[in-house]
């Protein structure tokens, strides 16, 4: 089977970054992303990671990372005395990226190839990959956080993500790099609102019931309850990956790994959906 095998919601806190600054209560989302990787990796043997990275935001257009690798040092703009410098390596598939860039643009959703040599990573895609992937096994093709983008835009994408896996042949995991609640505080001991809390715990209920169509209807009112990072735009990508896999036929589910954990009042935790026969091959 090719096209998207695997879709998946994971936490960037950039306390996760660095094995020295991740406090205690966010220790799990670290093994929990641990563990994704490693099942993913090893049972579903995919050949491409499509990230879309709450970090990396652009205004206008769907800026697809065509480098044939992806070599640069990380650092966290917003928060450089935590990920100061952190140098990775991955290959990226720069074919893929210009056929997603081609999809993209068919499917009314302004996009352009990032070929830049000089371009580094941000955080929202450096600090999943490197639990995911440690080894960098799979090659990466980026996406941003598009501001001019609205959840409907969105759902087109990730739609088109799924279209070009198929069309290409690849066996692709697609990957929502953001927080659920994001109504932030200073202190990252705190957690969100009880109500945001309510609100995350039902949404993620929706991802582990496959209950692709309910948790579309309810995107708005779900992302203006929980002021979710960038609107919400990562998960309407993600939903619309889902949504094209269930117009095939495809039922769904969810399984979260790791608990829910908090950062400064947002609220973080990492959710895998797949075919339920998917799913039950993953440990």
């Amino acid at each position: 089977m090719t096209g998207v095998v695997a879709a998946m919601v994971v936490a960037h806190v950039p306390t996760l970054g660095r094995k020295e600054i991740t406090p205690d209560f966010q220790q799990t989302l670290v093994q929990g992303e641990h563990a994704l990787g490693e099942t993913v990796r090893r049972t579903l043997r995919p050949d491409l990671w499509v990230l879309v990275s709450a970090h990396w935001v652009a205004t206008f257009d769907w800026l697809a990372t065509a480098q044939p690798v992806h070599e640069g040092v990380c650092v966290a703009d917003e928060a450089p005395n935590l990920i100061p410098g952190i140098p990775y390596k991955y290959r990226g598939d720069p074919e893929f990226a210009t056929a997603l860039v081609d999809a993209l643009k068919a499917a009314e959703a302004p996009a352009a190839v990032n070929d830049s040599p000089h371009y580094n990573w941000d955080y929202g895609t450096f600090v999943p990959l490197s639990h995911l992937d440690p080894g960098a096994e799979v090659p990466v093709v980026g996406l941003p956080s598009v501001l001019m983008a609205d959840h409907a835009e969105c759902l087109r994408a990730g739609a088109a993500v799924h279209a070009t896996a198929k069309r290409l042949g690849r066996r692709a995991v697609f990957v929502a790099s953001t927080a659920f609640a994001h109504a932030l505080v200073r202190g990252r001991h705190n957690w969100p609102a009880p109500e945001r809390m309510e609100a995350d715990r039902q949404f993620i209920e929706l991802l582990k019931r496959g209950a692709v169509d309910e948790a579309i209807s309810g995107l708005g009112a779900y992302c203006r309850t929980s002021v979710v990072e960038m609107g919400g735009r990562p998960l309407a990508t993600l939903l619309g990956v889902a949504k094209a896999l269930q117009s095939e036929g495809k039922a769904l589910a969810g399984r979260q790994y790791g608990e829910y954990a908090q950062s400064s009042a947002s609220g973080n935790a990492n959710v895998l959906l797949a075919e339920p026969r998917t799913l039950a091959s993953l440990q």
